[in-house]
């Protein structure tokens, strides 16, 4: 008996490993900027343009993105939301600031932490090398979830229907 049970938590355990393998792999989406430290065209220094993401490994119905700063001063700073855009292999740069596009596809985006919709890049104060976080989630749906949303509600919206994610880190400093 002890053989047979020793068999079974054996094979349970396996089973678990090789499913949970699956449901990560599946999970996977390769996010690339081009870039490991944030160009000036891509910041307040600059024309503060939203950068081109790249994504691979896409199998879901829409995409999600939230950009934001871990090392803010005070808190999480979060730099752009942008949701309900069709499955796409390349987000292309410079999307125009207003609460719903129709160029380059259709999507909608929320209210950054500078009070602003659309993105807004890096502009840290002076000294410190920030790291800029540009999350990208596939979901299983589109949300339903208006224009010029916070972060907090972006992410509870997406609650039980990210079906795969990924992110790609670069940095910043003044």
């Amino acid at each position: 008996m002890p053989c047979i049970l020793a068999a079974a938590i054996a094979f349970a355990i396996l089973f678990a490993n090789a499913a949970q393998s699956e449901e990560t792999d599946m999970k996977s989406l390769v996010v690339k900027l081009g870039f490991d430290q944030v160009p000036d065209e891509n910041t307040c220094q600059g024309i503060d343009a939203s950068p081109k993401i790249e994504i691979q490994g896409l199998n879901a119905t829409s995409l999600a993105v939230i950009v934001d700063d871990p090392d803010a001063p005070s808190a999480v700073f979060t730099h752009w939301l942008i949701w309900n855009i069709p499955p796409v292999d390349i987000i292309p740069r410079a999307i125009a600031r207003k609460a719903t596009i129709s160029e380059p596809f259709m999507a909608v985006q929320g209210t950054n932490d500078f009070g602003e919709i659309g993105y807004a890049g890096p502009c840290p104060p002076p000294g410190k090398l920030h790291r800029y976080f540009f999350r990208v989630f596939g979901l299983d749906r589109m949300l339903d979830l208006p224009a010029g949303a916070y972060a907090a509600d972006l992410e509870k919206a997406m609650k039980g229907h990210v079906i795969q994610k990924g992110e790609a880190v670069a940095t910043y400093g003044r």
